[in-house]
């Protein structure tokens, strides 16, 4: 690869060591990772209007020449305003430019220059402020907006950014052969880089826009089946095929659905391969996801293993502990839980036991993969809710056993698109039916003005012996209007609940406390949890029949959709009430699609629409490299044929070590960083 490009930033002019350091922080360390900086918006300075003709208190662009700059005046704070008269041709203007005095020096007097900005003033004497500026000789009219940071320009990037063009184009790459950019229409990438920064047209912008999310998508891909293949070369624990798992079965108290049997064949299939199963079990809330883990659990104990399962929260891995329990003591298979909040004494013996392998499931926090847990015979690994779990607490589980079986759990349905890159590196199996003998959850969406019938329906649904939760999106009160759940809490009891045992549930709380909380909710002593979101995840309670949520327009549609699955899991009709007084054309449309399906699958797809996929987890912990262009919820066309490219490419070449492959494998390994090669 070129070594300018790939040099310090510093190489360009005019970048020293402290502009240097304000584009590190911006993550640029090269002219290459500033070429790959994607404008955030663009600048038209085609269509510019008279100076009589801006609206006032609007942006506009004018076309202005400068014919007197005034003398820099300094005011209190330091503060540096400097100003410049303009004219159109036949109106005048005052340039007002503030503590830019390095912007402003690059004006001059008799240049003409095209800017954009707010005009105010009055209809005789205007001004425009802090105008974004370009000359009136520049070719490209449409001009780049970049993310910035402090003590950053925007006419700096651009400059820069042409220097960096400029080392492009003297050290052009390719990383695409060209019977793949003809065949799906691609422009060559020093065009399309060009294009993106500097575009012709809006028309050379989209083309370029394609090229570039393409070539994101496909690096994805190629990265996710490189790492995949490359965990398929390890040895695992091989399970023996013929140790009857359907004993389990048979002996369970309800019958599997075929989408749980399917489940359980696929993954025992794997562990009996003699290489580490890598595969997602997807389920929507209440389908039984638990059961086919435990199968999974059982197949290894009786192949003389153990398996391990971590969750996100103590709430929820007690919640597997005790499921778990239920389902594997009666045929001799041990279950043990370990979290944070054991006494010392208790963690030793339960370390001692795992160690000695008189435990053959064991059921966690993060605690299970501190140093001190050592596993006689770690063959299965099952993380839940992994996207809450950061890839270094995944891959220290994974390394307690010798290549074992990894089986990931997730009760957040995703659209199959994104689960196919999230999860690229594994094989998916989905659960998709509920169990036999449940009823889907009724929803209803209300106003603030209905609160007192919809509390009518909760005290009517208790009064027949049912629970209830109540979500408030805040734990103390603050200067908004949002619903804490302390306050909440005072006032239901001596208000809607009067009369009614309540009880808090909420983050702060200790683990010990949150426990007592749901021994005495799970067992009736409590009839209403008001609760935060601490309850989303988990936490069954068969008695709870109805849900109310309250400022339900602070929540995902994803997150709704999992606290609603708190209730509707016993044999009663369930319901849960949205209550929000947000009126919005968008918070209307999620409160329909929320009362009209219960399919979490369906409402993944429209919240990845509405939210889109950086905000679709919350955070960035699922390990996913970070996309700049490729909008993977518009982009499904351009996905698939990213997807049937890579399976091209690496049929051919699966480690991508062809000549006309080897910049494409480098951008690969530069996305991915340590996760391919380490």
């Amino acid at each position: 690869m070129p070594s300018k490009l790939f040099g310090q930033i510093e190489y360009l002019k005019g970048v020293g060591s402290a502009r240097g350091e304000k584009y590190r922080k911006l993550g640029i360390n090269s002219p290459y990772e500033l070429i790959y900086h994607i404008p955030r918006a663009y600048l038209d300075f085609r269509t510019h209007v008279p100076v009589c003709q801006a609206p006032l208190n609007e942006y506009s662009v004018l076309k202005l020449t400068i014919f007197r700059k005034l003398p820099p005046q300094r005011i209190r704070g330091g503060l540096v305003i400097c100003k410049a008269a303009a004219s159109d041709g036949r109106d005048d203007i005052l340039i007002v430019i503030y503590n830019n005095v390095y912007g402003f020096q690059a004006l001059k007097e008799g240049e003409t220059y095209y800017m954009y900005g707010k005009v105010s003033g009055n209809l005789l004497r205007r001004e425009i402020t802090a105008p974004v500026h370009i000359r009136a000789d520049e070719k490209i009219l449409i001009q780049p907006v970049y993310r910035l940071t402090q003590g950053l320009s925007v006419s700096m990037v651009r400059t820069n950014m042409r220097q960096a063009l400029n080392l492009l184009h003297d050290e052009s790459i390719e990383t695409l052969p060209e019977n793949i950019l003809s065949r799906h229409g691609l422009s060559p990438l020093g065009w399309a880089l060009e294009n993106i920064h500097f575009p012709e047209s809006e028309a050379a912008s989209e083309t370029a826009r394609k090229r570039l999310a393409f070539d994101e998508l496909l690096k994805l891909q190629l990265g996710m089946s490189m790492m995949k293949s490359r965990s398929r070369r390890n040895t695992a624990f091989k399970m023996d095929e013929n140790v009857d798992y359907q004993e389990f079965e048979r002996n369970l108290p309800f019958e599997m659905t075929e989408d749980q049997q399917k489940a359980v064949r696929e993954i025992i299939a794997d562990m009996c391969r003699d290489v580490p199963m890598n595969r997602l079990l997807q389920g929507d809330v209440g389908s039984g996801k638990t059961a086919v883990a435990a199968a999974a659990c059982y197949f290894a104990a009786k192949n003389g293993a153990q398996a391990a399962l971590m969750a996100p929260t103590e709430i929820l891995a007690t919640q597997h502990f005790r499921t778990l329990e239920g389902f594997l003591e009666p045929f001799g298979v041990k279950v043990c839980l370990l979290t944070g909040s054991l006494t010392a004494k208790k963690k030793a013996a339960v370390r001692e036991q795992i160690e000695q392998g008189e435990i053959d499931v064991i059921v966690g926090t993060h605690a299970i993969i501190q140093k001190d847990v050592n596993y006689k015979s770690l063959a299965l690994v099952i993380t839940d809710e992994q996207h809450r779990f950061g890839v270094a607490q995944r891959a220290a589980l994974a390394e307690k056993g010798n290549s074992p079986h990894k089986l990931v759990m997730s009760a957040t349905p995703i659209p199959r698109t994104l689960a196919l890159i999230i999860y690229g590196d594994l094989d998916i199996s989905a659960i998709t039916q509920l169990p036999k003998g449940r009823s889907p959850v009724e929803t209803y969406a209300v106003t603030g003005k209905l609160r007192s019938r919809a509390f009518g329906f909760v005290r009517k649904k208790l009064d027949e012996g049912r629970q209830a939760y109540v979500v408030c999106p805040m734990i103390e009160d603050s200067e908004s209007d949002l619903f804490a759940v302390k306050s909440y809490a005072e006032n239901a009891a001596n208000g809607d609940l009067k009369g009614y045992s309540t009880a808090l549930l909420h983050g702060r709380m200790s683990a010990a406390e949150k426990d007592r909380t749901m021994k005495k909710f799970r067992e009736g002593e409590i009839q209403v949890l008001i609760c935060t979101t601490v309850v989303e995840v988990g936490v069954d309670v068969p008695n709870a029949a109805v849900m109310v949520i309250e400022n339900a327009e602070r929540f995902g549609l994803s997150q709704l959709h999992q606290l609603r699955g708190r209730v509707g899991r016993g044999q009663h009709e369930s319901s849960c009430i949205l209550i929000t007084d947000n009126t919005s054309e968008e918070c209307v449309k999620r409160m329909k699609i929320m009362s009209s399906t219960t399919d979490g699958f369906k409402i993944s797809e429209e919240d990845l629409k509405m939210r889109g996929p950086g905000d679709f987890f919350g955070s960035a912990q699922h390990g996913l490299p970070p996309l700049k262009i490729a909008d993977i919820a518009c982009n499904m066309e351009l996905m698939s044929m990213a997807q049937s490219c890579a399976k091209e490419l690496l049929s051919a070449d699966p480690t991508l070590s062809r000549p006309e492959h080897k910049a494409l494998k480098m951008e690969v390994l530069r996305l991915f960083e340590k996760d391919i090669t380490g």
